[in-house]
């Protein structure tokens, strides 16, 4: 076991450090634009919800593709588990290309669909117009990452995120104040770091391609496949945000708390879970990488004890985190805010969120897993049995007294409880245990 955890650790650390490095695009951008003024902040706020939200929607090129292409690795096939990663950074291209184009039209829209004042949404409109030109990149890097986990390399990703964010912070400081480009300069610093970053990303796919006389070209047949199988992982991404927007919409109908008061809390809780959940899905990562090269080679046994030992990493990290937040639960709202109702009404939330962080660890895990295996159907359709089961919970419970820790105990129990029921039921069960590769190109 010493050498599964071995294996385990190497992939999640360095994956665990660069989905940390991703956020801070947009944290850095916060920061240059933050000096500007009020409405230019507001503005970068309004443009980073839409980003965050097409990116999001995307992040089965990362998930699809290191399942694809660990498959292939451990059927020792590494000639076609390049060919499927290439298809996916075709992909990739294809809709960053359509999103671009659509994100460009409908910027003005977009913003207004927020109805902010005038010169908030000006500022939107000049970020947002720019930064959609980083769409094409960003998933690339998201299916260039993939690839690269399932060839069981995280450390690739690490390097370009933390080099791509040192570039993005010159870039914008350089161009925002030292050419005095205010919020566009913001927009122009992020897309040139975005280019570089995915061009570095692609390269090294590129090479290994080449290598191992893996085809460059576009293939309909691949990137079809590519495509029908994401469908499946779009819905479970949908399905799992719903959750969070049901309750953030939950939280503005407490009525036992000001409704400020209510909201503001709430933001920072579930920025910090959000962090959390950054942590424990590193581990899940691994378990994608790991579960996919396993079934590929056909391994059974092997799939089941990798489970259970990524089952207890999943408890084991769930429950340092758990006491991380619970630990700093009484002070860590100073870091936010200086509302002394806010920081007393932060606590009994963390202390909440802290007491499920062992059961997340467990669920990031298995799904994980199940991602890995490419039970996608599976993923989507317990989503929806989520999403239907957690949204009149969160509802009924913002109109109990103490609304909004009551909605913190209905996230805990019941939406990460449904899920951890039902990916603890799949994994017992052999549906999802499918060995070998799809059809090779």
């Amino acid at each position: 076991m010493k050498a599964v955890d071995r294996e385990i650790l190497r992939l999640a650390v360095p994956a665990f450090l660069a989905l940390v490095a991703e956020p801070l695009f947009l944290i850095s951008d916060a920061a240059v634009v933050g000096h500007l003024g009020t409405p230019e902040l507001a503005g970068l706020g309004i443009a980073a919800v839409v980003l965050q939200t097409v990116v999001g929607l995307c992040v089965f090129l990362a998930y699809g593709t290191t399942a694809s292409v660990a498959r292939h690795l451990g059927a020792g096939d590494l000639r076609a588990a390049l060919a499927q990663g290439v298809d996916g950074i075709w992909l990739a291209v294809l809709i960053g290309t359509v999103a671009t184009i659509g994100g460009v039209l409908l910027t003005p829209w977009l913003v207004g669909a927020f109805d902010t004042g005038a010169e908030v949404a000006r500022h939107a409109e000049t970020y947002l117009a720019i930064a959609f030109l980083g769409t094409t990149p960003l998933l690339v890097m998201l299916a260039t990452t993939g690839v690269l986990r399932g060839l069981q390399d995280t450390r690739t990703p690490l390097k370009v995120a933390v080099a791509g964010n040192a570039l993005n912070i010159v870039l914008n400081v350089f161009l925002v104040h030292g050419l005095d480009l205010g919020i566009a300069g913001s927009a122009i610093g992020s897309v040139v770091a975005q280019v570089l970053s995915a061009a570095w990303l692609v390269a090294v796919v590129v090479r290994a391609a080449r290598e191992h006389d893996a085809p460059l070209s576009p293939d309909r047949a691949g990137i079809l496949a590519s495509a029908h199988a994401a469908i499946a992982l779009v819905v479970r991404t949908l399905a799992l945000r719903a959750c969070l927007l049901v309750g953030t919409y939950a939280v503005t109908r407490v009525g036992t708390e000001s409704t400020d008061v209510s909201i503001g809390t709430h933001q920072i809780a579930l920025t910090l879970w959000t962090f959390l959940a950054f942590a424990l899905d590193a581990v899940a990562i691994a378990a994608q990488a790991l579960t996919g090269r396993a079934l590929g080679s056909g391994d059974v046994d092997s799939t089941r004890q990798l489970t259970r030992r990524m089952v207890r990493w999943g408890w084991g990290s769930g429950i340092v985190a758990g006491l991380a937040l619970a630990a700093v639960s009484p002070f860590i709202g100073a870091l936010f805010t200086s509302d002394p109702e806010v920081r007393s009404l932060l606590v009994p939330v963390l202390l909440v969120a802290a007491l499920g962080q062992p059961l997340a660890g467990v669920v990031f895990v298995l799904d994980g897993v199940l991602i890995g295996a490419g039970d996608g159907t599976f993923l989507a359709w317990a989503g929806l049995v989520v999403l239907a089961a957690y949204a009149p919970a969160a509802l009924w419970a913002a109109t109990l007294p103490h609304g909004l820790v009551a909605v913190w105990v209905a996230m805990t129990v019941v939406f990460m409880g449904a899920r951890g029921v039902l990916l603890s039921w799949r994994a017992r069960g052999d549906h999802w245990l499918v060995t070998g590769t799809p059809v090779p190109r």
